[in-house]
C-alpha cells in the first residue's frame, strides 16, 4: 500500500515537472501569459524597422562612390553647363542628389540663396534617413515595462494560488511555479529591448557617418559653383566671420538630432 502511494506520489511530481519544462520556444510563449503577445508585437515592430532601414541607409543608396566624381565637371561651365548637372541629379535620384539639385537649380543666384536651399533640402533629406528610428527608441523603453507588468500579475496569480490553496503549506513548489512562469515576460522583454537599443544607436552612428559624408560633398559643390561664376562662397559675412562661416555648409547644422 505504501508503495503504491508512494508512486503516485513520484507519478505527480514528474507530471508537475513535465509541465513546467519549456521544450520549445512555443512553449515559453505560451507559459508567459497574455502579455507576451505586446511583448511579441514590439518584436516585429523592430524586425521590421530595422530590416527597413538596413536597406535605406545603405552607403550606395544614399552616395554613390562615383557621384561627386560624374558631378563636378558639369559644374565647370557655371550657367552654360547647368542643364547637365540638373540632368545628373535627377538620374542619381538620392538623397544627395537631391541636395545638389536644389543649389544646382539656382545657379546664377547670389551663393547665399544657393547654399540656404541645399541647407534646408539637407536637413529635410536627414530627416528622412531618420524616419523610424524613433520606432526603436520606443521599443527599447516600453518592452522591459511590458515584461515587468507581466511578471507582477505573474506574481499576483502565483501567491493567490497558494494563499487559496488549503494544502499550501509546506509546498513551495506551489510559489515557485508561479513564479517561474511570471519572470518569463520580464526575459521576453529584455531579449526584446536590448536589440532594439542597440540597432538604435547603430542606426543613429550610421546616419551621422552619411551626414558627415553628404556634407564633404557638398562643400565640393558649393567651391565648384563659387568657383564656376565667380562668386565669392562668403561675400555677406566674409569681413565679420571670415573663420566661422567656413563650418556653415549646407547639411550640417541641425542633421542628427
Amino acid at each position: 500500500m505504501d508503495m503504491m502511494i508512494n508512486t503516485l506520489a513520484q507519478a505527480a511530481t514528474d507530471a508537475d515537472t513535465a509541465s513546467m519544462a519549456v521544450g520549445s520556444v512555443w512553449d515559453f510563449v505560451l507559459k508567459g501569459g497574455w502579455m507576451m503577445i505586446p511583448i511579441g508585437i514590439c518584436s516585429l515592430v523592430v524586425l521590421a524597422v530595422s530590416v527597413e532601414r538596413a536597406i535605406t541607409l545603405r552607403k550606395q543608396d544614399v552616395i554613390p562612390d562615383d557621384f561627386e566624381r560624374g558631378l563636378l565637371p558639369t559644374l565647370d561651365g557655371g550657367l552654360r553647363t547647368k542643364r547637365d548637372a540638373e540632368a545628373y541629379c535627377e538620374r542619381s535620384d538620392t538623397p544627395i542628389s537631391r541636395i545638389v539639385l536644389a543649389g544646382v537649380e539656382r545657379i546664377g543666384r547670389p551663393m547665399e540663396t544657393i547654399e540656404k536651399h541645399m541647407t534646408s533640402t539637407g536637413e529635410h533629406e536627414i530627416f528622412r534617413l531618420r524616419r523610424r528610428l524613433r520606432a526603436l527608441s520606443v521599443v527599447a523603453a516600453i518592452a522591459p515595462l511590458l515584461g515587468l507588468v507581466g511578471t507582477i500579475f505573474g506574481m499576483i496569480k502565483a501567491f493567490q494560488t497558494v494563499a487559496l490553496s488549503g494544502d499550501a503549506l509546506g509546498k513551495t513548489e506551489l510559489l515557485a511555479e508561479g513564479i517561474y512562469e511570471a519572470m518569463i515576460t520580464t526575459a521576453a522583454g529584455l531579449v526584446v529591448a536590448i536589440p532594439a537599443l542597440v540597432l538604435h544607436h547603430w542606426f543613429a552612428a550610421k546616419i551621422e557617418n552619411l551626414t558627415r559624408l553628404m556634407d564633404a560633398v557638398c562643400i565640393s559643390v558649393v567651391e565648384a559653383i563659387s568657383g564656376a561664376t565667380g562668386q565669392s562662397e562668403f561675400e555677406d559675412v566674409e569681413d565679420a566671420h571670415s573663420e566661422s562661416a567656413r563650418d556653415t555648409y549646407p547639411v550640417r547644422g541641425g542633421a542628427i538630432g
